[in-house]
Parts: structure tokens; sequence; C-alpha cells
């Protein structure tokens, strides 16, 4: 691997873990104080398109500029997360606040997906084996701090994604 490729995978780790913590963090104040409710009110959509965007853009990155093929569990995740893309943008440009239940309907699938995946490329048998096509699912394209894998970085995001938009349904 060249050095950009380790550092975008160092990054994304970093980013990964950040979106566990981040998660952790409204989880609590949601339950807790919600001293943060008028900033997810505020913010969160467009936190949940910039971080879409960034997660899409990335694994566009690796497969068309780097040329890594992704395996199909990587694409189920890419379907559960494109769309979102597209639904957080339009629900910004409209001013629609009512989005929350369709990310957590999308993001809820490929956070499975992304969990079983992880678990096939840290060890674990396939209870269902790797659909055909694409690349090796349990091929390990990051692998940072000693547990931090792609499909770790994608969980991390689908579930900082659940927590925010489960933040903003009860917020409303």
């Amino acid at each position: 691997m060249n050095a950009t490729v380790e550092s975008l995978n160092l990054l994304l780790a970093l980013g990964g873990v950040g979106f566990i913590l981040a998660s952790a963090v409204l989880v609590f104040d949601l339950y807790t104080s919600r001293s943060l409710e008028v900033y997810v009110q505020k913010w969160g959509l467009f936190v949940a398109f910039l971080l879409t965007a960034t997660g899409t853009g990335m694994t566009l990155i690796y497969s068309e500029v780097f040329g890594f093929v992704p395996c199909s569990l990587c694409w189920f995740q890419r379907i559960f997360l494109y769309p979102q893309l597209f639904i957080t943008g339009t629900a910004l440009y409209i001013k629609e606040k009512m989005v929350a239940l369709y990310g957590i309907a999308l993001s809820v699938p490929g956070l499975i997906i992304s969990l079983y995946q992880h678990y096939i490329q840290m060890g674990g048998s396939e209870v269902v084996g790797c659909p055909t096509g694409g690349g090796d699912c349990s091929q390990r394209i990051l692998f940072e701090f000693g547990f931090m894998t792609f499909p770790l970085v994608s969980a991390s995001l689908f579930f900082f994604l659940i927590v925010l938009y489960f933040y903003m349904h009860k917020a409303r």
C-alpha cells in the first residue's frame, strides 16, 4: 500500500473511533440532560448530510481511484449509505426535518451487514457466506489499532447516524 492509502486508513480509523465516542455522548445526553438538543435540532441534518457525503466519497475514492475492488458485502453497505446522501441533501434543501425515520431504516441494515463483515475479517467463520462477485469479503484493506477494519468504520458511521437520527426524532 502506498503512503496516501495508509494515511487515509489511519484517518478513517480515527474517525471510526470518534463516531463511537460521539455516539456514546449523544446517547448519554439524550437520556440525561438533553443539553445538546438545540445543536442537534439545528445541525443534525447537516451533519448527517456531511457524513453520508464523506462516506460515499471515501468508498468511491478507494474503489475508483485506488483500485480496491469492493466485495459484495461492501456493495450492500453502499446500497444503504448512498441513498442517505440524497435524502439528507434534499431534506436540507427543502428544509424538511422529518427524515430521521428514513435514515434509521437505511442505517440499521447497513449496520448489521457491516458488523457481519467485520466479524468475518476478524477471523470469524462465514455464517451466510460472501455472495459471489467483486472482491473477497474477508480481505482487510484497512486494519488499524488491532481491531479497526473498513467494515467497523462503516458500522461506527451507521451506528452514529442511527443515534443522531433517533436524537433528531426525539427532539422533534
